[in-house]
């Protein structure tokens, strides 16, 4: 594979903290949570009754008759790329559309419309299917619908490697650039599973937090990372989107660039469909081959923003993939988990900690991991509890993901 450059043009989110970029950051740097108690009736005789919603509803920004054709997972990523494709300035009457690409991933799809399709045939009969629901459901929805906003006829892809999604969709879209297939992707991930089933499913095999749930309980401190009271993660709904271009073509238009994708390692464990490896090795493999693929030393990365979702395994695996990867450097990185304030996006959370990973290089900045108030013994890194500062000069961030199955993404950021 050539070694072409790959930067990020263009930043777009909407999650649990707000509806687009700058609030978001802004919150995230205060220390906010957007984990919320569900007061929905469906919610009702759910074990789990918190989660984070998105700030503001998909449907307040898209137009109406579009949003209806549409399943929330769809919804979320046109806003997301929307909003980033703006900010990279790109035209699209000034681009072939056979040079532009989308990675838009999604761990689960649309899961919303699969139900409540299910729930009309079986108390109102087939008829009474929609006949977009299988548009609608589809896992690659969301990439499609970004495709037909921005007129991309590169490849679309929608990874699916469920809480890994976002961030291999951020790693793919820089090999679709680097394997000269396109000049510009829009990459990223999108989910929206705040639905009984999935939320039942998720508590019952013990991945969900119960804490919060209860009268009186404040859900803001449930999602805690790396706290040695941590007992599961807090179920979120979200999308992240980037625009990634080649360094030439970015040049040549004058464009704004936030940072460079320096690299990514892309593993799965082969230990367990649920469980991580204890150990960490399939994670430290997809870090090692990030630093190899980006040709720089561990004593570049400053900042890591972990994947850690508030599970007694999972953090403290990645915390030791974090020791074995950069030795001794290790100490001097600056670790933030967003998913304190966030909850857990599943398939859109690589691509929104992506978001939160590239401002974190722009400002030197990185936010703090919130209801930190005992660190786990086994986990010896150098936790951001508040906005802090990072060094400047050249440096780089790592952003990991980690999901079902045994998938390990590992993307590389670098300072420009």
């Amino acid at each position: 594979m050539s070694r072409t450059r790959v930067v990020v043009t263009g930043l777009g989110t909407t999650n649990p903290l707000g509806g687009d970029v700058a609030s978001t950051w802004e919150a995230m740097l205060a220390g906010r949570s957007g984990v919320r108690r569900l007061t929905e009736d469906w919610a009702a005789d759910l074990p789990v009754k918190i989660a984070a919603q998105v700030a503001v509803d998909p449907t307040e920004v898209l137009d109406r008759v579009k949003a209806r054709r549409l399943d929330r997972t769809s919804q979320l990523a046109l806003v997301a790329a929307a909003e980033a494709w703006a900010d990279s300035g790109l035209d699209q009457a000034e681009l072939d559309g056979e040079r532009v690409g989308v990675a838009m991933a999604s761990g689960i799809g649309g899961v919303q419309t699969l139900l409540s399709n299910y729930d009309a045939l079986k108390e109102k009969g087939p008829r009474r299917v929609s006949p977009l629901a299988v548009p609608m459901l589809m896992p690659n929805a969301p990439a499609a619908q970004v495709s037909l906003l921005i007129g991309a006829r590169a490849a679309v892809n929608t990874p699916v490697s469920a809480c890994a999604s976002g961030n291999e969709g951020v790693a793919l879209a820089a090999d679709q650039i680097r394997l000269g297939r396109a000049d510009v992707v829009v990459a990223g991930g999108t989910e929206a599973a705040i639905h009984p089933l999935p939320m039942a499913a998720f508590a019952n095999m013990m991945a969900l937090s119960k804490t919060g749930s209860e009268d009186g309980g404040d859900p803001t401190t449930v999602s805690r990372p790396w706290d040695t009271a941590r007992d599961g993660f807090v179920l979120g709904e979200g999308a992240g989107a980037l625009v990634l271009e080649s360094y030439e073509h970015a040049v040549a238009r004058g464009a704004t660039i936030y940072a460079e994708v320096l690299g990514a390692g892309i593993t799965a464990d082969g230990h367990d469909i649920a469980q991580p490896d204890p150990e960490g090795r399939g994670g430290t493999r997809a870090i090692a081959r990030a630093l190899e693929e980006s040709g720089i030393s561990p004593a570049d990365v400053v900042h890591v923003n972990a994947h850690a979702t508030s599970t007694p395994q999972g953090d403290v695996a990645e915390g030791l993939m974090l020791h074995t990867t950069l030795g001794k450097h290790v100490e001097d990185v600056v670790v933030t988990s967003t998913k304190s304030m966030t909850g857990h996006l599943l398939g859109g959370a690589g691509a929104l900690e992506s978001v939160a990973t590239v401002l974190a290089i722009r400002d030197r900045t990185s936010p703090p991991t919130i209801n930190l108030d005992s660190q786990d013994p086994l986990v010896e890194l150098d936790i951001a509890t508040t906005a802090r500062d990072l060094p400047s000069g050249d440096v780089a961030a790592l952003n990991n993901s980690f999901g079902f199955g045994g998938a390990n993404v590992a993307v590389l950021y670098g300072s420009i």
